[in-house]
């Protein structure tokens, strides 16, 4: 790959592909090609076909998905499943059929079981049943792991899947509904805090930029506590409580966004799938768990993690656990060997990380 090769990036504006975009750009590749989601529909066969055919693209870096947390996860199972085939397939095969030099699929960690050894290797890909509440988005990209696989395998591509841990960092999704867990908490402690303090011009500049089910600064702040109460940032006797789904007991590792899209160019420009099949099978025919986990290899508890942004953020209010409500799997940490071996480190220590994700987030 070179600064003058043309270069996809599915998914540019979300947290994992604007921050890919990012990188290249300082590094000084200026010849990317981006689409919006309504310039081109990536779950369309022909639509996607048409615009391989015209690109003439020479990498592709998949991080186009439908994604989201716990909740929406568990709430819209056909949607994860049915959008997220869709898209790889159709970018996956028109790759191959227009002839792409590399192409680098995106997905993540939740690939592997709910019981999964820890710290989870590459090795333990389908050695046992997935956590539930998002088993169809995991299975999706199992797909995508082994659709790549067997295009390298089959056609000689040069298909490459890496597994990112939890990631977190600017354009990240803080819809209190379908984010995951680091900037829902992230954008609660700081709605509680203004709560709080009284701070209307807070709450309201916060909703008009991202409203909660409709309700934006323009509402009136009793239609305001409402929908705060409804998704956990609760004021009762002039004290506040934020609600956290589950025990807090669960155990995750968190990647700054930045350091997960260093590694994504730099597994691009140095690791071919040869490589990784030599790696990952050194002494058997049957060629397979070839994706690469990117992670820290550190984790922490949800709670833990609650402090750290309490402290970060100046909330002085409590934490409300709801333990009825499904923790999920109780620990997902990546063995990052392999990428490690390969050559690459991640940089961000997670107070840092959250430090800058919050000063992006408040302007």
């Amino acid at each position: 790959m070179n600064k003058f090769s043309k270069i996809y990036i599915a998914g540019h504006r979300g947290l994992v592909g604007s921050a890919i975009v990012d990188n290249l750009s300082d590094k000084g590749y200026a010849n990317l090609v981006m689409r919006t989601s309504t310039d081109l529909d990536l779950r369309d066969p022909v639509a996607v076909k048409d615009f391989f055919d015209k690109e003439k693209l020479d990498y592709v870096f998949l991080a186009a998905a439908k994604v989201g947390g716990i909740v929406a996860n568990n709430t819209y199972r056909a949607d994860f499943i049915y959008e997220n085939l869709m898209i790889q397939n159709n970018v996956i095969h028109q790759s191959y059929v227009s002839g792409v030099k590399k192409l680098l699929f995106l997905g993540s960690t939740c690939i592997y079981p709910k019981e999964c050894p820890q710290p989870m290797k590459e090795e333990y890909l389908l050695t046992g049943p997935l956590e539930y509440t998002n088993e169809p988005y995991a299975i999706a990209k199992i797909a995508g792991i082994k659709m790549c696989e067997s295009y390298n395998l089959q056609y000689g591509t040069n298909f490459i899947s890496v597994m990112p841990t939890n990631l977190y960092g600017p354009n990240d999704n803080f819809d209190l509904e379908k984010s995951h867990v680091l900037p829902a908490l992230l954008r609660k402690v700081h709605l509680g805090k203004a709560l709080e303090e009284g701070n209307w011009y807070i709450i309201k500049a916060d909703l008009n930029s991202r409203p909660i089910e409709g309700v934006n600064g323009d509402a009136t702040q009793e239609e305001q506590l409402k929908v705060l109460h409804k998704y956990g940032i609760i004021l009762s006797d002039q004290a506040v409580q934020v609600e956290i789904w589950g025990s807090g007991k669960p155990m995750r590792e968190f990647l700054w966004s930045k350091d997960m899209a260093d590694a994504c160019t730099f597994i691009m420009k140095t690791v071919d799938f040869q490589q990784i099949a030599e790696v990952s099978t050194p002494d058997s025919q049957e060629i397979r768990n070839t994706h690469i986990n990117i992670g820290t290899g550190i984790d922490i508890s949800i709670a833990d993690l609650a402090q750290l942004i309490k402290s970060m953020v100046g909330f002085k209010g409590s934490f409300f656990f709801r333990d009825e409500k499904p923790d999920g799997t109780m620990k997902k940490l990546t063995d990052v060997s392999k990428l490690k071996k390969l050559g690459w480190e991640y940089n961000m220590q997670l107070k840092e990380g959250i430090r800058e994700m919050y000063g992006w987030y408040i302007k």
